[in-house]
């Protein structure tokens, strides 16, 4: 039976108090950049090829995040890699981020030995844990980030560090006007349309998440950009929520799956189509989310619309992202559940932790 979204509701269900990190996010996204400010960079500036950032989960997040806001702009390549190993192109010539909230991730772990290996570039930013322990003994770059918190919940630390780093070093131009207009669209979202004290109608999260439940979010965005956003709802339905979704991008989103949505019919009525959307995406891209939306209620999906917030790139991403956050959060209270513990990823690190 579904919960109503009530004070009393989310005291009894968040026991490890999501609520208050998520409406805190402005007041961490102003903290990382105080701790970018006073970062050192141990190597000297040079001239790079690429970009690379390491990470899984949470922690990789806020990479995909800066990868999507210099889409346009970056002159070098950027890539996130999410794996044990990493590809020979990365050299002397690459700039790494090892990304990881615990320290401790074994993918990133293993990923950082060889691009040392390799002579790359390093900053590492975590909480503490093996990493850091790697990094001072290596004498690496390491930005420490405020430990206690989930790692997908430390999004502010783990995007905005590394982009005004990437500013500091000239990789990318100053991104100080546009994170303190983001985090000032972050906080009029937080205190008109997010929090507990706003009501269903004028709620945009509440009322999504209302819509959400016992149903399969089916999440589309355009891939330049606004992917990240796409791919964070996605896996904060999963942590928070502890609901399957699943998420693809616009346009090549029109050049296969489209086609999937005749069969079978009879689960139709169990998913929920979210089209995340911007007033200055690219016009044929926004064309194709139009007709999709035609086709797919042709069929009979339903479909919700979420648009971002405010003026400035960053700030539109950020939007969509804390969004989607509060609507995982309402989900997870509305199915019941506290929205912090995620005990399938804790027994599979338990498990791990035996070989």
């Amino acid at each position: 039976m579904k919960k109503a979204l009530t004070r009393q509701n989310l005291k009894s269900f968040d026991k490890s108090d999501m609520l208050n990190l998520l409406l805190d996010f402005p007041l961490q996204c102003r903290a990382a950049i105080e701790i970018a400010e006073k970062a050192r960079v141990l190597f000297e500036k040079r001239d790079f090829k690429n970009i690379v950032f390491l990470g899984l989960g949470g922690s990789a997040v806020g990479s995909d995040l800066v990868k999507s806001y210099v889409y346009y702009e970056n002159r070098l390549p950027v890539n996130v890699f999410r794996e044990y190993a990493l590809p020979a192109y990365i050299d002397d010539s690459t700039l790494v981020f090892a990304c990881s909230y615990s320290g401790n991730t074994e993918e990133t772990l293993s990923a950082y030995a060889q691009a040392k290996k390799r002579g790359a570039s390093l900053i590492t930013i975590s909480s503490g844990g093996a990493i850091k322990e790697c990094a001072l003994k290596d004498n690496i770059t390491f930005i420490e980030i405020p430990k206690g918190l989930p790692p997908r919940c430390a999004l502010g630390y783990l995007s905005i560090i590394p982009l005004c780093i990437l500013a500091k070093l000239g990789l990318i131009k100053d991104v100080g006007p546009d994170l303190n207009q983001a985090i000032r669209v972050l906080e009029e979202l937080r205190d008109k349309n997010l929090n507990p004290g706003v009501g269903v109608k004028d709620n945009i999260a509440k009322y999504i998440a209302s819509k959400l439940f016992n149903k399969i979010a089916v999440i589309y965005s355009a891939s330049i950009n606004f992917d990240v956003c796409a791919t964070r709802m996605r896996g904060q339905l999963a942590e928070n929520s502890k609901a399957l979704a699943w998420s693809h991008f616009f346009p090549e989103m029109n050049h296969n799956e489209i086609v999937g949505w005749q069969n079978p019919k009879k689960i139709f009525k169990d998913l929920m189509v979210l089209m995340l959307r911007d007033k200055e995406m690219q016009p044929r891209v926004a064309k194709r989310m139009d007709v999709t939306c035609d086709i797919l209620k042709k069929e009979g999906v339903k479909i919700l619309e979420i648009w971002s917030r405010g003026e400035g790139l960053l700030s539109r991403i950020f939007s969509l992202i804390y969004i989607g956050d509060f609507i995982s959060y309402y989900l997870a209270i509305l199915y019941g559940i506290d929205p912090t513990p995620v005990e399938k990823v804790t027994y599979l690190k338990k498990e791990l932790a035996k070989i």
